[in-house]
């Protein structure tokens, strides 16, 4: 079994150089109603269901490496032509490279809402990374929970299903901080639904849990054939 914490540090050091990280492409997505989009390199899962594998599994092959400053810039263009009001780091994991992630933003300016895609991991294990998250006040967390059990995580994350009690610490520490936060859940996690929203209510009784949904292509619809027999 994988464990994230040493991936992380692995993917890391392939997909930074300094204050600069690997992106392999930057775009207006439609989600939230329109958000500009950076779409990073580096993870430090392996899901089974992920729309990214080849970038996750092979991240020397794939972006180019931007200063912060041009991520901000490119992110920051993309939602003035768009008529956006909200920007985000999506595709892999962002907190992967957290010195690049705080300096992208703190140049996003205060009218735009920063949305945080993350599976939380490493914030789960570092209460810090919180506090220092919660400088930016237009911030929201939307942490990516991959399964509702530590079970469940193990299938579809071929991490050590210890790690997924770090997805809900990242949620209490974000909650601690008073970090606008939210729990987001692949649809094809359903072990223990129930049970995992009872989880979630007692870190905060105001959590509605997101349902993601599972968009089959083609490769992801393979993968999953051939490891869940889905």
């Amino acid at each position: 079994m994988l464990d994230p914490i040493k991936l992380a540090k692995e993917a890391k050091k392939i997909v930074t150089q300094g204050n600069q990280r690997k992106y392999y492409r930057f775009r207006k997505a439609p989600f939230y109603g329109g958000i500009a989009t950076a779409d990073c390199v580096g993870c430090n899962l392996r899901c089974v269901f992920c729309w990214a594998q080849n970038v996750v599994q092979n991240p020397q092959k794939f972006g180019k490496f931007y200063l912060p400053e041009i991520v901000a810039q490119k992110l920051i263009q993309i939602a003035k032509d768009g008529k956006l009001n909200k920007v985000r780091i999506s595709g892999n994991e962002p907190t992967i490279a957290k010195e690049h992630l705080f300096e992208v933003l703190k140049l996003i300016p205060k009218e735009l809402i920063f949305i945080l895609e993350t599976n939380g991991i490493l914030i789960g294990a570092d209460r810090n990374f919180a506090k220092e998250l919660a400088q930016f006040k237009n911030l929201h967390v939307r942490v990516s929970l991959k399964g509702t059990t530590q079970n469940e995580f193990e299938k579809l994350t071929l991490a050590d299903g210890k790690f997924f009690n770090l997805q809900l610490k990242a949620l209490e520490n974000l909650k601690k901080e008073g970090v606008s936060c939210h729990p987001a859940l692949i649809e094809i996690a359903k072990e223990k639904r129930e049970e995992l929203l009872q989880k979630l209510k007692k870190i905060d009784p105001t959590f509605e849990l997101e349902i993601e949904p599972l968009i089959l292509y083609p490769k992801v619809k393979k993968n999953l054939k051939k490891m869940l027999n889905f």
